[in-house]
């Protein structure tokens, strides 16, 4: 890959409670553009970001502070975070280490590589590909829409209900057929 395959991300946002109640949605954002990334993260992983965000230092070490206190101690240097793939809702990232003069990537959970990419001052990016497919788009009512890709089976099918509840029947027909596909490849 070459350096045209990656986007530079920043934290727009991080949204207020969703449904279920412990998830979050981390907007990050292309620098230089106007497309965003929605990340869902847990409550916990969102606590350890806003308090980076804050600038707010807990008495104690967090996870997160303790893996950059280990780095800094073993002499560890992260250069970069990358969202390489998103599948079926879950987001894919890789960590980008050097120790001694030798690179290597780790594969990490999102939230982990942004909270991690925060502290250590480090960019973030993901895939030119990843934010073409899956970024959120914006109706002329202002209403927000993200790519069924980014979203999980029981999302797409709460959706499912609300789209046959208010009779959105294209929609309903578009949400039927990527569970019947999802559930398929979930047999094999």
């Amino acid at each position: 890959m070459t350096e045209s395959d990656f986007i530079e991300l920043i934290i727009e946002g991080m949204s207020t409670i969703l449904h279920p109640a412990e998830a979050y949605a981390l907007v990050l954002k292309e620098v230089g553009g106007e497309r965003r990334l929605p990340v869902i993260i847990g409550a916990h992983e969102a606590q350890s970001i806003r308090v980076i965000m804050a600038n707010y230092k807990f008495p104690r070490p967090l996870t997160h502070d303790l893996m950059v206190n280990l780095m800094e101690k073993m002499d560890i240097h992260m250069k970069k975070a990358v969202i390489y793939k998103v599948e079926e809702g879950v987001f894919y990232s890789y960590i980008y280490m050097e120790y001694q003069g030798e690179e290597f990537k780790l594969d990490a959970r999102t939230s982990d590589a942004i909270a991690l990419a925060l502290r250590c001052g480090v960019p973030l990016y993901t895939l030119r590909t990843i934010m073409e497919h899956d970024h959120m788009s914006e109706d002329a009512e202002g209403h927000t829409s993200v790519t069924v890709n980014t979203v999980d089976l029981p999302e797409l099918k709460r959706a499912l209900e609300k789209a046959i509840r208010t009779e959105n029947y294209e929609l309903a027909a578009s949400l039927r057929d990527e569970i019947r596909r999802r559930e398929e490849e979930q047999k094999q």
